[in-house]
């Protein structure tokens, strides 16, 4: 059997790439780093236009009602151009878990303004999906919520919230909900913002209509996706720099990219991050029609492409030598951006144990 791309999934793959080469170059990225913005408006209204906001929603709800693997090949065009925009959390994680859990009045109030990208959601998962840290931990009671969420995807600029208490429940909170405390946390990827949340009683909708649980299971499966294919893209574009970059770049009378060393280190990277791609589509496609495998499989693409991305990023700024880690080639952009994408919902030597659990191979 034969595992590829629709002409339609191609299509729409090269519709957003040619979409970002116009409205995010890097001058535009710089931009949107430099003055700290939540994300890039011009950016993200460009990709709603598109149906991007909307993928994952059902058409009865403004949406396009596409599959996970539509939704990673988008994912890996805005890793390609550092897109200053948001996508994980809001296009992804939160309408899986509205969608699963929530009561047809609370899908009907919030799905439609995300699919037009008019409404941005964060989640703050973080507790749940990358291990519990000190201080941190949201407690239920009473519709009310008490705690402190870190590390929360999309936070910058989010109108509504999904959290995850210390039991697995899911919530929503409105972002001005009365009592609830928004803190900016500096990482090192200026291009997608993060946020702590510190919630004092604050008053929460209850995702419980369907399985909750269930939900942020698959929530969790499918952001470990995105960011797998957000990497995939990212380290690629560092792979063509490079190449570009030793094609150029002469010393000794000579490009660089002829001598054996520089060839190797080039094709060492794209041997090594090309596997990844695979392994992403079929955990795309694991989510969809193969349940019993997703978990398994998104732990899989998250760590693999984690530590391959890695090393792309080290090898192609080593490329350019010096050059590599000035600001004005930028390459740090794609650096940064792989490695915040390694650590968000679980690092690789947790999701390696995750996978482990999964298999019965060792406790949890």
């Amino acid at each position: 059997m034969e595992f590829g791309l629709s002409e339609d999934q191609k299509l729409l793959q090269e519709s957003i790439g040619r979409t970002l080469e116009k409205v995010s170059p890097l001058e535009r990225v710089r931009k949107a780093a430099d003055e700290h913005a939540d994300y890039a408006g011009d950016v993200w209204q460009a990709l709603a236009e598109l149906g991007v906001a909307g993928m994952l929603i059902a058409e009865e709800h403004g949406g396009m009602g596409m599959g996970l693997l539509d939704a990673a090949l988008a994912s890996e065009m805005l890793g390609r151009h550092v897109a200053p925009a948001p996508f994980v959390a809001t296009a992804v994680m939160a309408p899986i878990a509205i969608g699963g859990a929530g009561s047809k009045a609370q899908q009907a109030a919030w799905l439609p303004k995300l699919a037009s990208g008019k409404a941005i959601a964060g989640v703050a998962v973080s507790e749940r999906a990358a291990g519990a840290r000190e201080g941190a931990g949201i407690a239920a009671s009473g519709g009310r919520l008490t705690g402190t969420a870190l590390f929360v995807v999309d936070a910058a600029g989010a109108d509504i919230f999904v959290v995850a208490d210390k039991t697995g429940g899911l919530h929503l909170v409105a972002g001005d909900a009365k009592g609830l405390t928004r803190i900016a946390l500096t990482s090192i990827d200026l291009t997608r913002p993060l946020g702590e949340l510190r919630f004092d009683n604050v008053e929460a909708e209850p995702l419980n209509t369907g399985n909750a649980g269930a939900a942020l299971k698959r929530m969790v499966d499918a952001g470990r996706v995105m960011l797998a294919a957000d990497t995939l893209g990212a380290g690629w574009a560092m792979i063509e720099k490079a190449v570009a970059y030793a094609g150029e770049r002469k010393q000794f009378g000579r490009v660089i990219g002829s001598f054996q060393a520089v060839k190797h280190m080039c094709a060492e990277m794209a041997a090594e991050l090309e596997p990844c791609r695979s392994l992403i589509w079929y955990a795309a496609h694991a989510f969809d029609t193969m349940p019993d495998e997703a978990s398994l499989m998104a732990a899989h693409a998250k760590a693999l492409t984690s530590e391959t991305g890695r090393f792309v990023a080290r090898t192609a700024t080593e490329v350019h030598g010096g050059m590599g880690f000035t600001d004005l080639v930028g390459l740090h952009y794609w650096f940064k951006r792989i490695g915040l994408s390694r650590q968000l919902l679980g690092s690789p030597e947790q999701v390696r144990h995750e996978a482990a659990v999964i298999q019965g191979w060792a406790a949890d």
